[in-house]
């Protein structure tokens, strides 16, 4: 027997583009370093690895949602809409990113071909298949935002534009985190609860296995590029996710909490970090006639 479908998405939430662009026409003490994060090699791969995977994961993130659209409820569409409006311009913010990580020496054609085979493995899949996936991605996007938004020390020794990025991106991801879930849940508004519960739950143990396992050798990739490799490098690595400042470690609890009976994204309510960081972004926000 099927459930009943009721979100849990804030009645008033706002979901708002905010159209900014970083890090452009840099000069002297403003160029985006090698190890622009504090000097620490570690951590700067870490988020660079995570950077060069956005672009055309966030193309299929908006793929995937877009394929349900026109069958959804009319304020779904529409948060469909500011969705897909805001991640297409995060992706554009990060190929200029990973045009500074380049520019600063890296290659990173192996972490881009990396992603473009895990998409090519996973086509011709059903739809709902690729939205589930979305979905579980988008909640690994929101408890990292989330941590990078509330804990600042994550993002305190960055240069001021990358800071920006990474604090502007995370309240975006915040803001529209209920979006593919909720999209997912209303698009399997026939199935019994159990199928529901047991199919998200098993895509997302594979997309955790699967974005810890190329996350790791993205990292490992850059770091072998700074001269980095070894049981040191190894130890540096698993004291950056576990330890100082132990982002992994951070987010284990949100992680688990996606398993449980009865989640939803929007069961904890983190607008006010949003409304803390957002003020800086208020006149880059797009009208909303702009995101119809």
């Amino acid at each position: 027997m099927s459930s009943p479908i009721s979100s849990r998405t804030p009645a008033d939430l706002s979901i708002a583009p905010r159209d900014r662009r970083f890090g452009r026409g840099q000069t002297g003490e403003g160029v985006q370093k090698r190890w622009w994060l504090g000097g620490d090699p570690v951590a700067t791969a870490f988020y660079n690895a995570l950077s060069v995977t956005f672009p055309r994961g966030e193309a299929f993130f908006v793929d995937s949602v877009r394929a349900f659209r026109e069958d959804m409820p009319p304020r779904l569409q529409k948060e469909i809409n500011a969705f897909i409006k805001q991640e297409v311009i995060h992706s554009r913010e990060h190929v200029a990113f990973n045009r500074r990580v380049t520019d600063a020496g890296y290659d990173v054609s192996f972490l881009e071909q990396d992603v473009i085979d895990s998409l090519e493995e996973i086509k011709g899949r059903p739809r709902i298949a690729d939205l589930a996936a979305t979905m579980a991605l988008e909640h690994f996007t929101a408890i990292l935002a989330h941590q990078l938004l509330a804990n600042p020390s994550h993002l305190e020794q960055a240069d001021a534009e990358s800071r920006e990025l990474w604090r502007w991106h995370a309240i975006e991801e915040i803001e529209h985190k209920g979006v593919a879930y909720d999209t997912w849940t209303y698009a399997t508004r026939h199935w019994t609860r159990f199928k529901r519960w047991k199919v998200k739950s098993v895509v997302m143990l594979l997309v955790t296995k699967r974005f810890f396992h190329h996350r790791t050798r993205g990292v490992l990739e850059l770091l072998r590029q700074d001269g980095l490799t070894g049981p040191g490098t190894w130890a540096r690595m698993a004291w950056f996710a576990f330890g100082n400042p132990g982002m992994v470690r951070k987010i284990v609890g949100a992680w688990v909490g996606y398993f449980l009976p009865g989640f939803h994204p929007w069961n904890h309510d983190d607008r006010a970090l949003i409304a803390l960081a957002s003020s800086d972004y208020a006149d880059a926000a797009l009208p909303e006639t702009a995101l119809a």
